[in-house]
């Protein structure tokens, strides 16, 4: 009884999978290739925003699991892309400025931060719903 997977499972699946992938291959280049090469300043930079890469996309992940238990939630969708934008603008911000050094892009880290606190509290929300 093979069922269909519904479009936003299948999207969540991907984009967390691809995302531990990014995270894994990053902390490996960061940690055999960056780490004689950054100042100490910026491998921690580099090194937070790997971690927060880590936890999100397991996250994406847990939100994946979450439109399985309540498909067609709107919010739980909208959760994922929160994330997925907190990961480009908080990660994604904090990687581009530990291997440039250009410390205003890390601007962008707090927009990120605030989706990933919304993108949480939109799962919250959509599982709330779909009880």
């Amino acid at each position: 009884m093979d069922q269909p997977v519904n479009g936003s499972l299948r999207w969540l699946l991907l984009a967390g999978s691809l995302n531990m992938f990014l995270a894994v291959a990053l902390g490996a280049f960061g940690a055999h290739i960056l780490k004689n090469r950054l100042a100490p300043d910026l491998m921690v930079i580099f090194q937070t925003g790997n971690q927060y890469h880590f936890y999100h996309a397991l996250g994406l992940l847990a939100v994946a699991a979450a439109a399985g238990f309540v498909p067609g939630s709107r919010l739980i969708r909208w959760s994922g892309m929160f994330i997925m934008a907190g990961l480009v603008l908080f990660s994604g911000s904090l990687y581009a400025l530990s291997l440039t050094g250009q410390r205003w892009m890390g601007m962008m880290a707090p927009f990120g931060g605030t989706a990933f606190l919304v993108g949480w509290l939109l799962l919250a929300a959509g599982v709330w719903r779909g009880r």
